[in-house]
């Protein structure tokens, strides 16, 4: 697994937010607003936490990653699982992740961290093909 760089949390920003909506300055329709696509990514991308939903509390929550990078092309803007992000970030410059916990039953979702990981323009360790057709060769 690559290192995480650019580390942010946002747990300040969700414990402001979460009182907030328990003193009732904030309704829960406005955070609990989580589009299709999001439910539908931590139903089959995510991965679930034993955190249980500070809105309702009848559910788990799930983390979902979300990944950006111009290197990542078709890929760029998918939720992957975690085990998919390692895989990739042997493989590809730095880009960006973003993990966002959701609550299926209520649609709550915040976005509780973001980091960079990948290469960092470091070649990759495995030698090229090329390289090892030479290397046999010699």
């Amino acid at each position: 697994m690559r290192t995480q760089r650019q580390v942010v949390d946002y747990a300040l920003q969700r414990r402001a937010l979460l009182a907030d909506v328990h003193s009732g300055r904030v309704g829960t329709g406005a955070v609990c607003d989580a589009s299709p696509y999001l439910l539908r990514a931590a139903r089959f991308h995510g991965e679930p936490t034993d955190e249980t939903c500070p809105v309702c509390r009848r559910d788990r929550l799930t983390h979902v990653s979300w990944i950006f990078g111009d290197q990542l092309r078709h890929a760029a803007g998918s939720a992957r699982h975690p085990d998919e992000i390692d895989a990739m970030a042997n493989s590809h410059d730095d880009f960006s992740v973003y993990v966002v916990e959701v609550c299926g039953t209520c649609t709550w979702n915040h976005l509780v961290l973001s980091y960079v990981t990948g290469t960092g323009g470091a070649p990759d360790s495995r030698p090229r093909r090329s390289d090892r057709r030479r290397t046999a060769a010699e």
